[in-house]
C-alpha cells in the first residue's frame, strides 16, 4: 500500500473498543487490528508485519505515537513497506507475552512498551524486535524511519538468513517450557527457604524493595515474606516486607492525597513514580496493606488500605459494578501534570483556610518542600517528617497533628479535583477485576469494612452477567461488547477471589461458580501430558508459542494462583481431582522453581499449602454470634487460614460442608487437609485449638 492508498480519514482501528487502539484510529498509518483480515493481507502481499503493542496509560507509547505514527512522512514509509498491526496488550496478553519473549531472545535484553516487532507474514515468526524508537535520531538511537528502511532492506536482501534465524527462534521457543519433575522426586520446602535467603540478599536495606532503579512493588514477594514470617517464625523476613510497604506508602509510589499506588518508581528511593495507576497493581497491594494492618495493627497500613480501596471505588468502579483498567500517567499535556505542585499553588489553596499559614507550614515540613523541587521544578509529595515528629516540633498530640494534616490534605485534594484529570481506560478486564475483588474482600475482613464487600459483590455480579457465557469466561468488556477468549489468569484469579469473598459472607451460588471455574481450568487449560496450565485455552487461536508461565511478573503467576486455589477448594470440598491437578502443576514447575525460587513466590505459596495446608475453620450458627467469633480470629489473623461463616439455616450445601452441622448458637470445625477436629462449641476453646495447631 502506497501513501496514496492510505485511508483518507480513519483506519480500521475505528471499529475497535480499546481506548488505546482508538487513540490511533486517526493516524495516517493504515493500522489494522490483529485479526484474520490483517494477517491474510500480509500473506497475500508478501509484506512483513509491523506489530506495535502498547496500552493507553503508557507514557512512551504516547511519545512514539506523537513523534512517528502521527507524522505523515513516517506513515508513508510504514504503509508502503509493511502491513501495520496495532495491539492493546491489556486485551491480548497472549500476543504480548509471546512477542515479549521473542524480544528477549532477539535483542538479548528485557522488552517493554511500546513493543515494536517485525514478523514474517507466512508464519508470524519475528525477525527483528525493539521497543521505543525516536522520531529523529537521538538517545544514541536511529530515527524510526531509518529503522524501517533498514529492516525492509534486510527482509528483501537477506531472506535466507532471516529464515534460518526464524527457525532457530522457533527452536528456542520449543525449549522454553521446562520438563516436569519425575513423579518419584519428593516435593519439599527447600525452595521456600532458598527463596527467602535470596530475597534477603537482594533487599535494599535503606529504601526497602529489591534491587535498584527502576523499582517495582512486587506484591507477590511481599505476601510471600509476610506468610513466611508467620509460618516459619521468621521475624526478619516479615520486617523486610513491612519495611518495604512503609517505604512505598510514605514516599512517591503512593498518592499521598488521593490514595492508590502508581506503577513503579524511576529511582531506587521510591521518590518519583511513573504516574500511571493500574488496577492490577492496586488490587494486590490493597490486600498486602490489609494483611500488614491485620498482623501489626499499624495505623499506616490501615490508612493505606482504606484510602486505596476508597480510590478504587471513587475513581475506578463503573456504574454497573465492574472496575476500569488504568489511569494515564499524563495530564494537562505532560507526565504527572495532575499530581505535582508548586509552592505557590499550595499557598493559594491553603491561604483561604482560617489556619492557612499553619497548614502551609505543616505541609512544607511533612512533605519536605523546604528543599529543591523533586520533579521538573515542581513537587511530587513524599513524606519527609512523620506525624510524631511534627507533633513534637509543634508541641501538640499526634491525633491533633493528624487532624491538621488531614485538613490540609483534604483542601489540596479538593483543589486537585478541579484540574484536568488523567485519561481513564474504561475497559473492564476479568483478571484485573478479580485481583481487586480479592483485595476488597481481604480488606473488608481484616479491617471490618462491609462496604468493601458490597463493592466486590457488584464487580462479581458484573462478571457473572457480562463476561460468563455458556460456561466460559470472556476477557474484556467495553462499550457493551464482551470480547476475547479468556486466559489462564482470568480463571485462576477469579477462582481465588471467590474463595476470599466466600469468607466475607457465604453464598451457595458463588461456591457453585467456583466449582465451575475449577473444572474449566482442568478442562480447557491443563497440560494433560506434563501437568500445569497453559496461558491460553485448548481452543484458543494458534500462536507461534503456547506459554505455560510459572514465574511471577507484574502480576502473580496464573499457575501459582490456580494451584493455590485448587488446593484450598479441594480440601474444602474433598475433591481429589483438584488436589491432584495442583500436584501435577507443582511438578510441572518444579525445575523452574529450583532454577530461580525467588521468582516463583506464587508457586511457592502453592507448595507451602501442598506440604502443610493451613487451617480451614467452618463456623455454623447464628449470624451475629458467628460474626463475633470471626472478628476475634481476624483480630490476630493467620495469613494461611480460611474462615467460612455459614448460617445454620443454609440449605443445599455440598456433602463435605453439610456434615459440619450447626449446634447451638455457634460451633466451629477446624480442618487441616482432610483431618478435622471435634466440634468446638466455645470461642475460647476454638482459639486454643488454633493456637495448638
Amino acid at each position: 500500500m502506497g501513501a496514496d492508498d492510505a485511508p483518507a480519514s480513519r483506519n480500521r482501528l475505528a471499529d475497535e473498543t480499546s481506548p488505546y487502539l482508538l487513540q490511533h484510529a486517526d493516524n495516517p498509518v493504515a493500522w489494522q487490528p490483529w485479526d484474520a483480515v490483517a494477517l491474510e493481507s500480509a500473506r497475500e502481499q508478501e509484506k512483513p508485519i509491523l506489530l506495535s503493542i502498547g496500552y493507553s496509560a503508557c507514557h512512551w507509547c504516547h511519545v512514539m505515537a506523537h513523534e512517528s505514527f502521527e507524522d505523515p512522512a513516517t506513515a508513508e514509509v510504514m504503509n508502503r513497506l509493511f502491513v501495520n498491526i496495532k495491539v492493546d496488550r491489556e486485551e491480548r496478553p497472549d500476543l504480548d507475552r509471546v512477542y515479549q519473549m521473542a524480544h528477549q531472545v532477539l535483542a538479548q535484553r528485557p522488552g517493554g512498551w511500546p513493543l515494536t516487532v517485525f514478523l514474517a507474514p507466512d508464519d508470524l515468526t519475528p525477525f527483528f524486535a525493539g521497543t521505543y524508537f525516536p522520531g529523529e535520531s537521538r538517545y544514541g538511537m536511529p530515527a524510526f524511519r531509518n529503522v524501517l528502511e533498514r529492516i525492509h532492506d534486510a527482509w528483501d536482501k537477506q531472506r535466507a538468513q532471516l529464515t534460518e534465524q526464524n527457525a532457530a527462534l522457533r527452536d528456542v521457543f520449543g525449549k522454553l517450557t521446562p520438563a516436569p519433575a519425575d513423579a518419584r522426586v519428593p516435593l519439599d520446602d527447600a525452595p521456600i527457604t532458598q527463596a527467602r535467603r535470596i530475597l534477603e540478599t537482594e533487599f535494599d536495606a535503606d529504601n526497602g524493595g529489591f534491587g535498584g532503579a527502576p523499582k517495582f512493588p512486587h506484591p507477590s514477594n511481599l505476601d510471600f515474606l509476610l506468610r513466611h514470617s508467620q509460618l516459619a517464625d521468621d521475624a526478619p523476613g516479615g520486617r523486610l516486607a513491612l519495611f518495604t510497604l512503609r517505604c512505598m506508602i510514605g514516599r512517591g509510589l503512593y498518592d499521598q492525597l488521593g490514595g492508590g499506588f502508581f506503577r513503579y518508581c524511576v529511582d531506587a528511593q521510591w521518590r518519583i513514580p511513573h504516574f500511571e495507576k493500574m488496577l492490577y497493581d492496586n488490587g494486590p497491594l490493597l490486600a498486602s496493606c490489609a494483611d500488614a494492618a491485620g498482623v501489626t495493627g499499624d495505623e499506616m497500613f490501615r490508612r493505606a488500605a482504606t484510602e486505596t480501596a476508597d480510590w478504587a471505588l471513587r475513581e475506578m468502579q463503573s456504574p454497573d459494578g465492574g472496575f476500569y483498567s488504568t489511569l494515564d500517567a499524563d495530564a494537562a499535556g505532560r507526565e504527572g501534570g495532575f499530581h505535582v505542585w508548586t509552592r505557590a499553588q499550595i499557598r493559594e489553596v491553603l491561604e483561604i483556610h482560617p489556619h492557612g499559614d499553619l497548614l502551609e507550614e505543616l505541609v512544607t515540613e511533612h512533605y519536605g518542600l523546604d528543599g529543591q523541587p523533586n520533579f521538573e521544578g515542581e513537587w511530587h509529595f513524599n513524606i519527609q517528617r512523620d506525624i510524631e515528629w511534627l507533633a513534637n516540633e509543634h508541641d501538640t498530640t499526634k491525633p491533633e497533628m493528624r487532624s491538621l494534616i488531614d485538613t490540609a490534605r483534604k483542601q489540596l485534594f479538593n483543589a486537585r479535583e478541579q484540574r484536568e484529570h488523567p485519561g481513564r481506560d474504561e475497559k473492564i478486564l476479568t483478571a484485573w477485576n478479580a485481583l481487586m475483588i480479592r483485595g476488597l474482600a481481604r480488606t473488608a475482613r481484616r479491617l471490618a469494612r462491609p462496604e468493601y464487600v458490597t463493592a466486590a459483590e457488584r464487580a462479581l455480579a458484573f462478571i457473572r452477567a457480562e463476561l460468563w457465557q455458556d460456561g466460559r469466561l470472556r476477557a474484556c468488556h467495553k462499550d457493551g461488547r464482551n470480547r476475547f477468549n479468556a486466559y489462564l489468569d482470568d480463571y485462576a484469579y477469579l477462582l481465588d477471589a471467590l474463595l476470599e469473598l466466600l469468607q466475607c459472607r457465604w453464598n451457595n451460588e458463588d461456591l457453585a461458580f467456583a466449582r465451575e471455574l475449577a473444572d474449566a481450568l482442568l478442562n480447557h487449560f491443563e497440560d494433560k501430558h506434563d501437568g500445569g496450565f497453559f496461558f491460553t485455552s485448548h481452543d484458543h487461536e494458534n500462536l507461534i508459542h503456547r506459554p505455560k508461565p510459572f514465574t511471577d511478573e507484574a502480576m502473580p503467576s496464573g499457575n501459582g494462583v490456580a494451584a493455590q486455589a485448587l488446593i484450598r477448594l479441594g480440601h474444602l470440598l474433598g475433591e481429589h481431582a483438584w488436589l491432584e491437578a495442583a500436584e501435577r502443576c507443582l511438578r510441572a514447575g518444579w525445575n523452574s522453581i529450583q532454577h530461580a525460587p525467588h521468582a516463583h513466590a506464587s508457586m511457592l505459596e502453592a507448595l507451602r499449602l501442598w506440604l502443610n495446608p493451613g487451617a480451614t475453620v467452618i463456623l455454623r450458627g447464628e449470624e451475629n454470634v458467628m460474626r463475633e467469633w470471626q472478628a476475634e480470629l481476624e483480630s490476630a489473623p493467620r495469613l494461611d487460614r480460611m474462615v467460612f461463616a455459614i448460617p445454620a439455616d443454609t440449605a443445599g450445601l455440598p456433602d463435605a460442608i453439610g456434615v459440619r452441622e450447626p449446634r447451638g448458637a455457634c460451633v466451629a470445625y477446624v480442618c487441616r487437609g482432610f483431618t478435622c477436629s471435634a466440634p468446638v462449641a466455645e470461642k475460647q476453646e476454638l482459639l486454643n485449638v488454633l493456637t495448638e495447631h
